[in-house]
């Protein structure tokens, strides 16, 4: 968040008291272009904006507490992105090491200005906090309930059909073919209904009008966030069930492998029941250690729940650059749907080499039919496998411009896969 603070002193002494007879205190004014000399122990500013700090001092008083002063703050930020929440007008407190608002309080002003006086000339600073202002593009977020509505039906259509003609197909077929679309049909069902985070459209106070000036108090951070546990159960559903969908893919893609390739060899035994514990128990192990381990490590913060999930959506927080090793995203997520996704493409390749493409004596169609029936074939089989979510990485790429781009052709393949 690039917010450049312009500050503007309209007023720089209100009053000066003098020292003699037609004489007055000089006053001298410094401004500080960052706050590294000037670190807060309870104000913390976690986004990239500058902090500018405006020195002030009276001759003939060390601690300049003879004159008062006023002065209007002017925040220049991305307004389309960002809504400046609320201020505090401060100082620097040396006994504390900290901001403190001793003297200092807001006033209302007319000209959109943030003004600030105080009975003291020292350190003074505006402590800001801001509300990001969450917007998509709507395109997108039509392609996304329209191919999520084809995949929810498709995936119903698909359960009651395997369901109906169980009879006519191994047991095992069916039950992990139904066990991927149930999987995928619940986490559909959660995205269209529960991805958006319903706080994130309460819009706060924005307009420097509308906000309230008797209340000058520091801030803990300079962006604020309301907290939602129902927001944070559906992240987690989320997050589990789409764990539950990828863990099936691999468990259909060692199926598919154990009938294609290793055909004289039966199935190990209990499949069912070993499949079934692995399908759905290693990502409930997986989503309960990492919100254990999110809670545990941040209990005394009242909103640990965005360590774990984002502000704006229902979904797994995105760290900073500096912090993704550490992310629940980049362990819980990331690294075993990689895992999963590699696995899959190795059986994809393997299946499609040696079954799908392989040179059949007795095909009696014309080349053209046996080309399409061909490729039609490997893509199911890629569907089926979720070799389209590989596109979800390069959706990481640190440029908007290509990231839209990989957003759109993520949404179309997958919304309906």
């Amino acid at each position: 968040m690039p917010v450049k603070i312009l500050f503007k002193v309209l007023l720089l002494l209100l009053t000066m008291i003098p020292l003699q007879r037609g004489n007055a205190k000089a006053c001298g004014f410094v401004v500080y272009q960052n706050d590294k000399l000037f670190q807060s122990k309870t104000f913390i500013a976690k986004s990239s904006s500058s902090q500018k700090i405006i020195s002030s001092k009276t001759d003939g008083n060390e601690q300049g507490q003879s004159a008062s002063v006023e002065m209007a703050f002017s925040p220049k930020y991305n307004r389309d992105e960002y809504q400046l929440n609320s201020y505090a007008c401060v100082y620097w407190n040396f006994a504390t090491k900290d901001w403190d608002t001793y003297g200092c309080h807001k006033e209302k002003g007319t000209d959109g200005f943030l003004h600030c006086h105080c009975n003291h000339t020292t350190n003074f600073a505006v402590l800001m906090t801001f509300k990001k202002d969450y917007q998509y593009p709507k395109s997108l977020d039509v392609l996304s309930n329209v191919g999520c509505a084809l995949s929810i039906t498709g995936l119903a259509l698909t359960i009651i059909f395997q369901v109906v003609t169980r009879k006519v197909r191994k047991t095992s077929v069916t039950w992990v073919l139904v066990s991927l679309c149930i999987s995928m049909l619940i986490f559909n069902l959660l995205f269209v209904f529960g991805i958006e985070n319903s706080n994130k459209n309460l819009k706060t106070s924005g307009d420097v009008e509308n906000m309230d000036f008797t209340d000058n108090v520091i801030p803990k951070t300079d962006t604020i966030s309301t907290p939602n546990p129902t927001c944070t159960a559906v992240a987690t559903l989320l997050h589990y069930f789409l764990l539950v969908t990828f863990t099936w893919n691999t468990l259909s893609a060692a199926q598919l492998y154990f009938f294609l390739i290793r055909t004289m060899k039966p199935l190990p035994r209990h499949f069912i029941l070993f499949i079934s514990l692995i399908g759905w128990g290693v990502p409930a192990i997986v989503v309960a250690v990492t919100v254990g381990v999110v809670y545990s490590q941040n209990e005394k913060n009242p909103q640990w729940e965005l360590e774990y999930r984002q502000e704006e959506i229902c979904w797994l927080a995105i760290p900073e650059s500096r912090d993704v090793i550490k992310s629940p995203l980049l362990w819980s997520f990331i690294v075993p749907v990689a895992i999963i996704l590699i696995t899959n493409v190795v059986i994809f390749i393997i299946i499609s080499v040696k079954v799908l493409w392989k040179n059949n004596q007795n095909l009696t169609s014309t080349k053209k039919v046996s080309s399409t029936k061909k490729i039609v074939s490997t893509l199911s089989v890629a569907v089926v496998f979720g070799i389209t979510w590989i596109l979800a990485y390069l959706m990481l790429i640190n440029d908007d411009n290509i990231r839209i781009v990989f957003s759109y052709i993520f949404c179309l393949f997958n919304t309906t896969q």
